[in-house]
């Protein structure tokens, strides 16, 4: 078997490495749900948007602002594109946008917090925590929070981690430096984000228990797309001579994220870690409950300090 036909070959759910998002939903009627999808306006949010409208689904789009949100709307069809802004690095902006889906009216199927940043160069901060940590984790912290109660019964919440949580510093979570005070490295705190991302997911889970809600993490695979604009050049030379041979298309790396927010047979499933369609394995802290507990309690108490206007 070749290296390609490893890499390809369908996993236990019937879908794998080369599945696209098209082909994980064919034969799906959305029509009638509603989805709230974060960064909706490029990479694997707009090919989100496009099979979710074009499975007949109404999309709740997010983007740092509405203009890029609105952009996104003209480039698909099918469906319904509500456009929102939602600036995750932003506290007002997304409680601006919680109260903006609040007054829609309409209970979320799925929550697909897709947007992020990785792997910046240098150091930057907001509200004096470094930067990849409030923007992939705390903003949806707050976002997800804030709209549980529009889920449906059998709603799901669908965080995008990374293979590069593996990346993270030694516990999965060094809260003693959330604030980059005590040393920086991008991967590092990309990688923290990206823990972040499934161990929310861990206690959403034991949060949501007692219901039919799901929470479940996963990792798109390694896509060539505008989330590595912020990179290093260097690792940017490594994408472009990787990219002919191990890259994703988008098409492919937006069908974990499509399958996991709508397959059937992931009803009830919830806690996971998601990979090539199919459940997959974490670094081993990052399924710490203890840890999980721990970051959840301490992004609360950072959140009550921010501001909300």
């Amino acid at each position: 078997m070749s290296l390609y036909e490893h890499l390809t070959k369908p996993g236990p759910s019937g879908f794998g490495y080369g599945s696209t998002a098209e082909e994980v939903t064919e034969g799906l009627d959305l029509t009638g749900k509603t989805f709230l999808l974060t960064g909706c306006n490029s990479g694997l949010g707009l090919e989100t948007l496009r099979v979710l409208t074009l499975r007949g689904a109404r999309v709740i789009g997010t983007a740092r602002t509405e203009a890029k949100a609105r952009e996104a709307d003209a480039k698909v069809t099918g469906g319904e594109v509500i456009p929102i802004a939602c600036e995750l690095a932003d506290t007002p902006s997304i409680y601006s946008c919680i109260e903006t889906v609040k007054s829609l009216g309409f209970k979320l199927d799925a929550m697909i917090c897709n947007a992020g940043i990785m792997a910046l160069p240098k150091l930057e901060k907001a509200y004096g925590y470094e930067l990849q940590f409030v923007t992939n984790h705390i903003g949806h912290f707050i976002l997800v929070n804030g709209l549980l109660d529009q889920l449906t019964d059998d709603g799901r919440v669908v965080m995008l981690s990374s293979e590069a949580h593996k990346q993270a510093p030694k516990g999965g979570i060094d809260f003693d430096n959330l604030d980059g005070s005590k040393g920086y490295s991008s991967f590092k705190a990309y990688g923290r984000s990206k823990i972040a991302n499934y161990l929310f997911a861990v206690e959403l889970k034991n949060r949501l228990a007692a219901t039919n809600r799901t929470a479940n993490a996963l990792h798109p695979g390694v896509i060539d797309t505008a989330l590595s604009r912020s990179m290093n050049p260097l690792v940017g030379i490594f994408y472009a001579v990787a990219k002919p041979l191990a890259l994703k298309s988008v098409p492919q790396g937006a069908a974990t994220q499509v399958y996991v927010a709508t397959h059937p047979s992931l009803a009830g499933v919830s806690g996971k870690y998601f990979s090539n369609c199919n459940i997959s394995r974490t670094r081993r802290d990052g399924t710490d409950e203890a840890t999980a507990k721990r970051l959840w309690t301490v992004t609360e108490e950072i959140v009550s300090k921010l501001p909300r206007t």
